[in-house]
């Protein structure tokens, strides 16, 4: 988990090297990732059968991925690296809510507490940071959204493999992101026009950042609750 958290520390820095928008960001970076899943269920012959319903879902917690990050890597924009990763640190508080409502486990009163802890500390950091109330705002939608989608996935893994579950929901953030990028009119010659360096941040960003760190943060919550990995998330900051 801490390798992978490791990985995920970098998402910021190469969302701040790439000069593209956040939305267009979010499509190159999941589209690299479900085409990479593509060759991997290819070569390796694994791709896991799963009903129309079970698909539909899939596909839900897909957009609601790529919203996450959208509104992840917006923050960073608007802000910095350091505003938008540490607040980040607030899923753990969603998801100690989230679990209850959609697992059916008992509220952990040790889970909220844990929360309203980090709640704290960044309350304490941010008295600092004020100019950079949109970055915190948007960060926290992000993290919203991160504790739907690490719930959500703790339920899937339990009747679908990782690889599965992160190549369906990374074709979908990625279908879902182009529809609305073609729909708002963003879509042109100079969406494909994209500078060397940009291109080699957006594979590593596609690859190992995206890839293989999704899968593997999926295949862990076998062992690990969504709250437990969220709390090990919360190192991303300093890693970042």
């Amino acid at each position: 988990m801490h390798l992978v958290v490791l990985i995920f520390g970098f998402t910021g820095i190469l969302g701040e090297l790439i000069s593209l928008d956040s939305i267009p960001l979010v499509f190159y970076r999941t589209a690299i990732a479900a085409v990479v899943l593509i060759i991997f269920v290819a070569v390796a012959g694994k791709l896991q059968k799963i009903d129309l319903r079970t698909t539909a879902k899939l596909v839900g917690i897909g957009l609601i991925t790529a919203m996450h990050w959208v509104f992840f890597f917006e923050a960073i924009k608007v802000s910095t690296i350091s505003v938008a990763v540490a607040t980040l640190a607030s899923t753990a508080l969603f998801i100690s809510f989230f679990e209850p409502l959609f697992m059916g486990k008992k509220v952990d009163f040790r889970e909220v507490f844990l929360g309203i802890i980090v709640i704290a500390g960044l309350v304490i950091i941010f008295q600092f940071e004020t100019e950079y109330k949109l970055g915190i705002i948007l960060a926290l939608v992000s993290a919203f959204l991160a504790g739907l989608f690490s719930v959500f996935n703790g339920i899937m893994i339990k009747t679908v493999d990782a690889v599965s579950i992160s190549l369906y929901e990374m074709l979908a953030a990625a279908g879902g992101v182009f529809i609305f990028l073609g729909f708002s009119g963003a879509i042109d010659l100079e969406f494909f026009v994209i500078s060397r360096m940009d291109w080699l941040w957006l594979l590593l960003l596609g690859t190992i950042a995206t890839a293989f760190a999704f899968v593997v943060s999926v295949e862990v919550m076998k062992v690990l609750s969504p709250f437990t990995v969220a709390l090990s998330i919360n190192m991303e900051p300093v890693y970042s």
